[in-house]
């Protein structure tokens, strides 16, 4: 297995925008080795979150490629890459989307289930993994119902379910107050030490992304230092 748990290997992207043509990404390259954490910063538009949907497979680059431990995105089917998604890589989003309806442990078991796992498995390991983010007493209760650290918290234990080699987070304290925001942090840096977890986080939050390992700023399509 690839000592890298996650690889960009010169990505190209760009879009059109009427005749113009704007580059958002220029052969950047990223390397996010087995438990490390990395801060991905850069001001509104510079291409965070198109680097973030590259990274996950979601969207293609123009050119260069993307390795999820080892294995190269482009190289798979779509279910191929969907299944990959699935068991190594876990998501985490500024707005938390929980599923309205269903409960926290619900929302914890979905990713389980989708992996193929039978709904008492799924729950019993729902339940451990909210304990695990105190929430283990909130386990019945919906969203709507849930503070919002609550409902991130919610969302990293989905998120962790299937025990990803990465996590991918997409502003993960942008809708937080402070005191939720700090407690997110210490959360994640605890779950990085007690799981091996890597993660990169995408954010404005300078306070959060000086408490990772390594910290890059997007700039003119490349990270730098």
């Amino acid at each position: 297995m690839s000592d890298w748990v996650l690889q960009a290997c010169g990505l190209v992207k760009s879009f059109k925008d009427g005749q113009r043509k704007i580059d958002v990404l220029k052969a950047l390259d990223l390397n996010l080795a087995t438990g490390q954490s990395m801060a991905i910063i850069g001001s509104s538009g510079s291409g965070k979150s198109t680097l973030l949907q590259l990274l996950a497979g979601l969207e293609q680059p123009d050119a260069g490629e993307v390795l999820v431990v080892g294995e190269c995105l482009s190289n798979l089917t779509g279910n191929q890459a969907a299944t990959l998604r699935n068991k190594r890589l876990g998501f985490v989003f500024q707005f938390h989307h929980l599923l309205a309806e269903f409960s926290a442990l619900e929302n914890v078991m979905l990713p389980h289930i989708m992996a193929g796992n039978k709904p008492a498995i799924a729950e019993k390991k729902a339940q451990a993994m909210l304990d695990r983010v105190g929430l283990g007493h909130r386990t019945s209760h919906r969203p709507g119902t849930l503070s919002g650290g609550e409902r991130q918290r919610v969302a990293i234990a989905r998120a962790l379910i299937n025990e990803p080699a990465c996590l991918l987070m997409d502003e993960p304290t942008g809708n937080l107050d402070r005191h939720n925001a700090k407690q997110i942090l210490v959360l994640l840096k605890q779950l990085q030490l007690d799981l091996g977890t890597a993660f990169i986080a995408v954010t404005h939050d300078l306070e959060l992304a000086s408490q990772l390992d390594v910290q890059f700023k997007l700039l003119d399509g490349k990270l730098v230092n």
